[in-house]
Order: C-alpha cells, then sequence, then structure tokens
C-alpha cells in the first residue's frame, strides 16, 4: 500500500525539517567498502532488541534470520523486548561503565526513543545512507523515512516499514463508520459503552492522543517544535476539553482503559466493543485471512488524515556486532524481504521503498489484489508531533485521568 502525505503542519516547516535531515547524501556504500563490512560480519552473532509481541512478525524475523545466515553468515538472535526504555537504560548503562561490546547489536526503534538515544549519544554512525538498499528508500514520497517525530534522523535509523493511525468495524452492524473526530464523538455519544481506546502511556493509546490532539487544533506548527510548558498549555487545553465531554460515553464510563489495542481487537472479535484500532492499516485483513474476525470488517481512517510515521532499526554506540547489524539492516530493506514484508499473508507490513525505483520483477512481487478488511481509500498521513510532547501528553493524562 503506497501512503500518501499531506501538509497539516506549515509546508515550510516540514519541508525545511526534510531539507535538514537530507544534508546526508543518499549515496551507497562504494562496492569495496560493503565488502569489507560484509567480510567483517561474517560469523558475528546480532542481537536484535525487538518487540516480541506478534507471532506473525516474530516469525518474519525468524526468516529473516535464517536468510542472512545463509546468505552471509551472519547469526542473529531476536531478543523479544516489551519495553523499549528498558533496553534504552540497559544501553546506558554499559557505555557509561565504558563496556565496548555491548549486549544490544540492533534495535526496532522510533519516536520519543530514538530522541533519547540520539540526544544521549548513544547511537552508532550515521550509517543508513550508506547502505546499499536505502539508494531505494521512497525519501521524497515518505519524507518520514528521513524525519523521525518531526527529528531529522541523520542517518543515525534505517527505515523499516509505514506505519498510520487506523480504525476497523464490522460494516453489518456499522454501516456508517465515524469518519473525522466530531463523528467519532457523535458516534460514541449514540452506542454507550461502544467505543474506548487503551490507557497511555501504551503506544496506540498515546497516538489516539496525539491524534485528537491534532484534529481540535487547526494550527500545527508548535507540534512539530520541541515543547514548551507554554505551547503545551495552550495547545492542549481543548484536547482536555474534548476527552472530558468523551470519557463518560466510552467503555465502563471512560472510568476503565484496555491496556493495549490487542485487547481492544479481542472485545470487537467478541462484540463487546463496536470500533477498534491499529498503527497498521493492514491489521484486519491479516486478522480476517486467519479467520480472528469476519469477512464484514473494514478498515478506514479520518478522511482528513491520521497519524502516521516510519519505523526504522537502529545499532547502539557501543554494539559488539556493528558490521553484521549492519548487513541485517540492509537485508531487511531488500526488496526481496520489504515484500515478503509487506504480505498480508505474512505480516502486511507496508513498504518504505519507492515501487518506481524497482525492477519490473522487485515491483512484481508487492502486486496483489486487495483482500477483505484491507483500507479502501488511504487517508493522508499527518506526521507525528515532536517526540518531546509524548511524555507530557502521557504525564497530564494520567494526572488527569488515570485514577
Amino acid at each position: 500500500m503506497r501512503l500518501s502525505l499531506r501538509y497539516p503542519i506549515s509546508r515550510r516547516q516540514l519541508l525545511a525539517a526534510t531539507a535538514a535531515s537530507a544534508a546526508l547524501p543518499a549515496v551507497a556504500q562504494s562496492t569495496s567498502n560493503w565488502s569489507a563490512i560484509e567480510a567483517r560480519a561474517k560469523g558475528q552473532t546480532v542481537y536484535f532488541n525487538a518487540w516480541g509481541g506478534s507471532e506473525a512478525i516474530n516469525a518474519y524475523l525468524q526468516w529473516a534470520a535464517g536468510e542472512a545466515q545463509k546468505r552471509f553468515g551472519v547469526t542473529v538472535r531476536h531478543v523479544k523486548i516489551a519495553d523499549a526504555p528498558d533496553m534504552i537504560k540497559r544501553v546506558r548503562a554499559e557505555k557509561a561503565a565504558g563496556k565496548t561490546d555491548g549486549s544490544v547489536d540492533l534495535v526496532w526503534i522510533n519516536g520519543e526513543n530514538f530522541l533519547t538515544m540520539k540526544r544521549e549519544g548513544l547511537l552508532f554512525g550515521p550509517f543508513a545512507e550508506s547502505l546499499p538498499s536505502f539508494a531505494k528508500v521512497d525519501v521524497h514520497g515518505k519524507p518520514t523515512t528521513r524525519l523521525d517525530f518531526a527529528e531529522p534522523t541523520d542517518g543515525l535509523e534505517a527505515p523499516w516499514g509505514m506505519a498510520q493511525l487506523t480504525f476497523m468495524v464490522d460494516s453489518t452492524r456499522t454501516p456508517k463508520p465515524p469518519r473525522n473526530w466530531a463523528e467519532l464523538q457523535a458516534f460514541a455519544k449514540a452506542n454507550p459503552g461502544r467505543v474506548t481506546y487503551p490507557r497511555p502511556p501504551n503506544f496506540h493509546g498515546t497516538t489516539f492522543l496525539k491524534q485528537v490532539l491534532m484534529d481540535v487544533n487547526a494550527n500545527h506548527d508548535a507540534f512539530y517544535q520541541p515543547v514548551t510548558p507554554e505551547a503545551f498549555a495552550k495547545a492542549t487545553a481543548p484536547l482536555w476539553a474534548a476527552l472530558d465531554q468523551l470519557h463518560p460515553h466510552l467503555w465502563r464510563g471512560g472510568k476503565q482503559f484496555p491496556n493495549n489495542a490487542e485487547a481492544i481487537r479481542q472485545m470487537f472479535a467478541d462484540g463487546e466493543v463496536a470500533l477498534a484500532l491499529t498503527f497498521n492499516p493492514n491489521e484486519a485483513a491479516n486478522e480476517i485471512a486467519a479467520k480472528r474476525l469476519p469477512q464484514s470488517v473494514i478498515s478506514f481512517q479520518f478522511s482528513g488524515g491520521t497519524i502516521g510515521n516510519t519505523h526504522f532499526v537502529a545499532i547502539p554506540v557501543n554494539a559488539s556486532a556493528k558490521e553484521g547489524a549492519q548487513v541485517f539492516a540492509n537485508f531487511l530493506l531488500s526488496p526481496e524481504a520489504q515484500a515478503r514484508k509487506a504480505d498480508i499473508a505474512v505480516w502486511g507490513d507496508p513498504t518504505v521503498l519507492a515501487l518506481d525505483k524497482l525492477s519490473a520483477a522487485e515491483r512484481a512481487a508487492f502486486t496483489a489484489k486487495p483482500l477483505p478488511g484491507q483500507v479502501e481509500k488511504p487517508a493522508p498521513v499527518i506526521p507525528e508531533p515532536h517526540g518531546s510532547w509524548v511524555d507530557a501528553l502521557e504525564k497530564e493524562w494520567a494526572r488527569r485521568y488515570r485514577a
């Protein structure tokens, strides 16, 4: 699926940020340099710290690890983590102790976690734009491949996949789903107890907050700058007012919130709630294919756009297998690995590549007929606010609503 992009922030600001991130040339390693990296990578073991909560993703990583072993002699161990900040604490502690052979070689990361590691000097690089596979990344059509929550990546992380906030309903029960924030409010009021969202700081819950924040503010300029107390107070006042109106109509009167999007999806499958949310536009299609959701389920995004971003892989500054990590990151970015990842039957994670940069054979691997549950009309992507807004939003939400 190709994600479109609009500019809900000032076009000047986004273009300026993109230009800053583009200061690094997208030039692949010379053949000799890359061959040397591949030679040094052979025999290395890469400890890849990545979320382990999805069987489909875990199976994909197992396949990718097998290919890395066969093709490059690189062993990849998937270290399943539930919370990226725990990994960051480990890297921080190892660096402080002067440990040069760290326990983390590659991480699946983006957003505020990338911002933290970048600011604290915990990342190796720049390396990303020197990967041979980076030449086929869609840096112009998908500027978030160089911007992570409005922070320039500066080559410190390699793009891996695309994501966008997406909702799902059962069309037999909800033939007219809410297509914007006002309609969602009206839908919740008309269907008391049938709508909810995950409790922040769960990622999906925080993303929902950011979506509402964007929808209730006409001017988005402040969101693409580091947060300040003044900007936060002004911008979030209409957010809290909107949530105060919404919560009494939510599941359990807005007094409790599910732990995560997976819990809501199960509640949705059981008919307990009428609407579920995800950050993978193809998730409903995956669930239908796995017979966990009926074929009457449809996916949609707000017509004016929903929050979207790119997720990345990065190498800690003290990784013990930097060459192996680069080789594996390059393979994950290859047309073959990206096409497999985009396949609904495998994962269904949208690609970061520009299809017009691929050969006819490579493009053919991405073509597939639309499946039940896929978004029929993708909405514009609203780029993520600057990562510094996340912690402030989560803390204030907890202060107001967690009790």
